[in-house]
């Protein structure tokens, strides 16, 4: 009696490549141009081409393209492979890490003999794969469309595993449902922590189109799904990724003028025409009025080289950041609904801005103090993403203050006038920013050792993690639409105050100086009053000029004189010069005009005493 079952093939005979380039293979086979094209003239004078055949009607091929295709053939088939990006994974951190919870029955992988393995896969084997990962047996997991439906990864309080996830997002596609669907796996209720998502892309620019095609959906589904300024997005991308957004579209055409007057460097117009077909000139020289969309320029780039892909993405997204760092620095960027966690608030006034005659809704200006718990970056944390001994780092101290700060290479913006602005990123342990070449010469930033350098960061960490961040702010709640048109148009920000013990706060923030105004609009007139330290504080921060009542109406605006800041008074009588002096202010003559500034130590108590002496 024989038995008749097939064996299982012998581990060691295994040779395969599992990648992809059988595929690109047969798509050069079938689509590489090889036939001889006939060029004519129709009837209206235009140049036209056709395939050519011969006397048979066979067609004519072109030998030197059937070479081309041939020797790029032979190239691509001595490159090594390239395995996928599961497999890849897999292979790294072995089956005993990975969880794979994906539609595949069978897998290629590689034992500890270095020897390939043809593993099959049951139905049931997602579900122990997704067990383990919970429990935390593997820390590892990998999960595709098909082991995206039905099941959750987040950090349970009820399972073994409540570290926190990093998600990564791979191939992300076209498909900003199945995005959604995705990310929602490892974010729900319930959990120990939110998870960290990281979209993932190639060093290929041209990749974040596809990221930038989620990101404008995402927004679009949260606003159209949860009926509030709450986006599905969440905050996961960047303004930046939006490569359709009002700051990108205006970018586009500001790009699109420098290219037209040849002040780009990654192509001219001529070029630029030819290979994409977008055509910007009108026949008598002029640029057109009606330009390509940008979603039409965006396709276009994609079949680029990829090495002119990058240079004009590079160029581009250089005009696309810095106008968002513009309206970010203005207050105009509007990011939609951000949530503030916070240790603790307290509420210091409730104001009734609005009553609304027809349905009793109100509206109040809530005047809060909260109370944040402050999580500096740690200098391990910095090694880790950035580095501390590379040519690219720069160790710094501010001469003035005495903090410390890493300084990194950024990416550089382009000015309007088409000129590229260098900028570095200052790192420091509780907040970060760009800077620019010129701004970095007229600091007070000097070069420090790495030694002194790690000391004076750990020291900043260790003082930051034993003090609380207390700040003042407004917010606008309740009915707001009546009240919208009020509020002050050049800063949006729709927050939520979310404290550690449950309660919260939704609506609108209203900076400082700005307070006083919206009063006055709404019939409110010296009901809100700032005090002399926040007219200080909000004039140092934000550069605005604001007004306080004494027995004259003075203004209080920052000046940078000789190179230093300064807090400066003007609507000053001269015959009251001494009087201002003999309460703390004092004066300098500059380009034949004397200017009256109060000195920063001290100027609260300075505008308050000239305030009282009304």
């Amino acid at each position: 009696m024989t038995n008749r079952r097939k064996s299982e093939p012998p581990a060691a005979g295994l040779d395969i490549i599992a990648d992809c380039k059988e595929y690109v293979i047969d798509y050069l086979a079938k689509s590489f141009p090889v036939r001889l094209m006939a060029v004519f003239t129709d009837e209206n004078g235009n140049p036209r081409s056709e395939p050519m055949s011969d006397e048979l009607g066979a067609p004519v091929l072109c030998r030197s393209a059937l070479a081309a295709r041939d020797r790029m053939i032979e190239q691509l088939c001595a490159l090594p492979p390239i395995a996928t990006a599961l497999d890849a994974i897999i292979e790294r951190f072995g089956v005993d890490q990975v969880a794979e919870v994906t539609g595949r029955t069978r897998r290629l992988i590689v034992g500890r003999d270095d020897r390939q393995k043809l593993q099959s896969r049951s139905p049931r084997a997602n579900l122990a794969e997704t067990q383990a990962f919970m429990d935390g047996t593997k820390r590892i997991l990998v999960f595709s469309d098909a082991g995206g439906t039905g099941r959750s990864y987040h950090a349970d309080l009820a399972a073994k595993n409540q570290a926190r996830r990093a998600h990564f997002l791979l191939e992300p596609g076209w498909r900003a449902d199945a995005a959604i669907q995705g990310l929602g796996r490892t974010n729900r209720t319930n959990q120990a922590s939110a998870p960290l998502f990281r979209p993932v892309t190639s060093d290929v620019r041209g990749e974040r189109r596809f990221i930038s095609t989620i990101a404008r959906r995402l927004d679009s589904l949260g606003a159209l799904t949860r009926g509030q300024r709450q986006t599905g997005g969440q905050n996961l991308f960047d303004p930046a990724d939006n490569l359709e957004s009002i700051y990108a579209k205006e970018a586009l055409h500001r790009w699109f003028g420098l290219l037209f007057t040849g002040k780009l460097e990654a192509v001219s117009l001529g070029r630029f025409q030819d290979l994409t077909g977008l055509r910007i000139e009108a026949p008598d020289g002029s640029m057109l009025d009606d330009l390509p969309s940008i979603q039409r320029w965006l396709n276009r780039i994609l079949a680029l080289p990829i090495a002119l892909q990058n240079a004009i993405f590079d160029e581009f997204m250089g005009l696309v950041e810095a106008r968002i760092d513009a309206a970010r620095q203005a207050g105009t960027l509007d990011l939609g609904l951000e949530t503030i966690a916070v240790e603790d608030f307290t509420l210091l006034s409730d104001t009734l801005l609005r009553t609304d005659p027809a349905s009793g809704a109100t509206t109040h200006l809530l005047e809060l103090e909260i109370s944040r718990a402050v999580k500096p970056l740690t200098l391990k944390r910095l090694e880790e993403l950035y580095g501390l001994a590379g040519q690219r780092q720069r160790h710094v101290r501010n001469a003035r203050s005495g903090r410390v700060a890493l300084l990194v290479p950024a990416r550089s913006i382009l000015a309007d006038d088409g000129t590229r602005v260098s900028r570095f990123e200052l790192l420091r342990p509780m907040k970060r920013s760009h800077i620019t070449e010129d701004q970095l010469a007229e600091s007070s930033w000097e070069g420090i050792s790495v030694e002194a350098f790690r000391e004076a960061w750990t020291a900043e960490v260790d003082e930051a993690r034993s003090s609380r961040k207390r700040e003042r702010l407004y917010l606008a709640t309740g009915l707001l639409l009546p009240v919208w048109d009020k509020l002050p148009s050049d800063f949006v920000r729709v927050s939520r105050i979310s404290a550690a013990d449950g309660r919260s706060l939704l609506g609108r923030e209203v900076p400082a100086h700005c307070v006083p105004e919206l009063c006055r609009a709404l019939g409110l007139e010296r009901e809100q009053t700032l005090s002399a330290d926040d007219i200080v504080q909000t004039v140092l921060a934000t550069g605005r000029p604001m007004e306080f009542a004494g027995r004259e109406q003075l203004m209080v605006k920052r000046s940078l004189v000789n190179g230093s800041q300064r807090i400066e008074l003007t609507g000053w009588s001269v015959a009251r010069l001494d009087w201002y002096k003999a309460q703390g202010c004092f004066t300098e003559i500059i380009r034949y005009q004397t200017r009256l500034f109060v000195p920063i130590e001290g100027a609260a108590s300075v505008i308050a005493r000239m305030a009282s002496s009304a």
